[in-house]
């Protein structure tokens, strides 16, 4: 498996993570058809996200298949965000490292919304994340209309830090750069 490089030094993060409710699993292409039917053609979940809706399921194929690419080159980390119960996708979390820090973006299907998997899913991430040599910093945006996502990252205990201006193109929203919430957790 690849690792990112950085200093130097060289980091993989877990293929698995546990929490008490949820397992974060390396993503497979035969997660296609939950994650398409779940969420990634509902335009509530892909509201404020980068990404417009997958109209076919060819689409969510080829983002799977840039997934595991990224994760055998070291550039991304992207994770099934999965119901331990009933072994149910629920979405996905993703990181990339960029010199010291960690950047973070997840979607998780509607249907799960304001049960708390957001938060439980990507605290031990951040968590990891601080504890790696020459990591100081994990980081997220979100759109400043996106109040449910800014409560997400503030349970997973991470500080708003200021507003960035046109700072991330949303297609769903506008065709223009949209400001942003940064949030963050250092060491």
């Amino acid at each position: 498996m690849g690792s990112s490089s950085f200093f130097g030094m060289k980091m993989k993060p877990p293929e698995v993570i546990e929490t008490a409710r949820l397992r974060l699993r390396q993503l497979v292409l035969e997660d296609a058809n939950a994650i398409f039917e779940e969420y990634a053609q509902d335009p509530e979940v892909t509201r404020y996200l980068v990404w417009r809706p997958h109209r076919h399921i060819d689409e969510t194929r080829e983002f799977l298949r840039r997934c595991c690419i990224a994760w055998k080159e070291g550039s991304a980390y992207p994770w099934a965000i999965i119901r331990k119960e009933d072994d149910r996708l629920l979405g996905t979390v993703e990181i990339r490292v960029e010199g010291h820090a960690i950047n973070l973006g997840y979607a998780l299907a509607k249907l799960f919304w304001g049960n708390g998997y957001t938060a439980e899913a990507i605290r031990p991430i951040i968590e990891w994340g601080l504890k790696q040599d020459g990591i100081y910093r994990v980081w997220a945006v979100c759109d400043l209309e996106n109040q449910p996502s800014a409560r997400v990252l503030e349970k997973a205990g991470m500080s708003r830090e200021g507003i960035l201006r046109r700072w991330i193109m949303l297609p769903n929203r506008s065709d223009e750069p949209r400001d942003c919430y940064c949030y963050a957790k250092t060491r």
